[in-house]
């Protein structure tokens, strides 16, 4: 069982998404990159390091001159600029060089923060991602976003850095417990809004075995979503237009996000922002109550968050204008035309914001 998609920037191809049931390929892939004579760094937080850095140590051991590690502690917190500095420190006591290669094994926090390590170290160096989340494997591992948080700002700081490979074993799913999981369906439900009314469908009539980890299944879902970011991607790798229909659901969700101090998983906060967003879309007309209800229904089917008990609206709509995808003093907010076609809307009003919350309180 295993899949292959090319990334492609102006009909070259950049990298490869790998998809497999296990990390029996990861050598050969990893050797299609040179790397016989140089240097490897795994960088992987406390958690993963537990489940899956020996294995992966000892097969990309065999690729390549010397494997080193740089382990951190886990949770978003440690995704800042002092972890980024002690991984520059690791680097430099082990001479690495621009010819060396970093290797992201694990969550968005870590693909993230790792990519973030290679676009500025000795001005760039190659890195590849091993994504052990749903999150990651669907999402943050695919398009070359990299960056690290700036105090209470999410990935406020970070760079477009391309990997050279994203390898994705399916079965590291099984060891992921159940809120992680549902948290990256949260970016799943999303590809299928805003670009794939049939496989939103599809998610929704196969929602059990999803749940309950089919491999097939689950495979056959990251394959899809993959394959629309990738597509959305390689029309727009530098998000200066379309690429930003991938922030449906996060203009508000981010807020949340922030305003909870990152107590909520990313995926929870965006099922809620996408929740939001539908309401705006349908109180313009685009989309029928009873698809705003569908919604709700499928993100209820993946265990997530479809009401929160208390939240200050206002505090809220005050974190959006702190937003990275800001156009000047306008919001680029996402919203559905219908469901599988998505826009960017420039003029949301604050009292739609405003409304569309209002629609996910108790």
């Amino acid at each position: 069982m295993g899949r292959r998609l090319t990334v492609h920037r102006e009909e070259r191809p950049i990298y490869d998404i790998v998809l497999s049931a296990s990390f029996d390929g990861l050598a050969e892939e990893t050797e299609r990159l040179n790397v016989k004579e140089r240097k490897i760094c795994i960088v992987t937080d406390s958690t993963v390091a537990d489940l899956y850095l020996k294995p992966v140590k000892e097969i990309l051991s065999g690729c390549c001159r010397r494997v080193t590690e740089f382990v951190f502690p886990a949770g978003e917190e440690h995704k800042n600029l002092d972890t980024v500095r002690k991984l520059y420190e690791s680097l430099i006591l082990e001479h690495f060089d621009r010819s060396d290669l970093l290797v992201a094994l694990g969550g968005g926090v870590t693909g993230d923060l790792c990519g973030y390590g290679a676009a500025t170290y000795l001005r760039g160096i190659s890195f590849i991602q091993i994504p052990t989340t749903l999150l990651s494997q669907v999402d943050s591992s695919i398009g070359g976003k990299t960056g690290v948080d700036f105090d209470s700002y999410k990935n406020m700081v970070g760079a477009f850095h391309m990997p050279r490979l994203v390898y994705t074993n399916v079965s590291t799913l099984l060891t992921l417990p159940d809120e992680q999981f549902s948290s990256g369906m949260g970016e799943i439900v999303k590809h299928g809004l805003i670009k794939d009314k049939a496989y939103y469908q599809w998610l929704s009539e196969n929602s059990s075995s999803i749940w309950d980890r089919d491999p097939d299944v689950c495979l056959q879902m990251i394959l899809r979503s993959d394959q629309i970011k990738k597509d959305v991607v390689e029309k727009d790798p530098m998000e200066k237009g379309e690429r930003a229909l991938l922030n449906f659901g996060h203009t508000l969700g981010h807020a949340i996000e922030k305003l909870m101090n990152f107590q909520m998983f990313h995926g929870h906060c965006v099922g809620l922002g996408v929740l939001a967003a539908a309401a705006i879309s349908r109180q313009r007309g685009y989309i029928l109550p009873e698809e705003t209800d569908q919604i709700e229904a499928v993100l209820e089917a993946f265990h997530m968050p479809v009401r929160l008990a208390s939240l200050d609206v206002e505090a809220v709509l005050n974190a959006t204008k702190n937003d990275k995808k800001m156009d000047g003093d306008k919001i680029k907010f996402i919203l559905l035309k219908e469901i599988g076609s998505a826009y960017i809307e420039r003029n949301v009003t604050r009292e739609e914001m405003r409304d569309g919350l209002k629609a996910i309180l108790m």
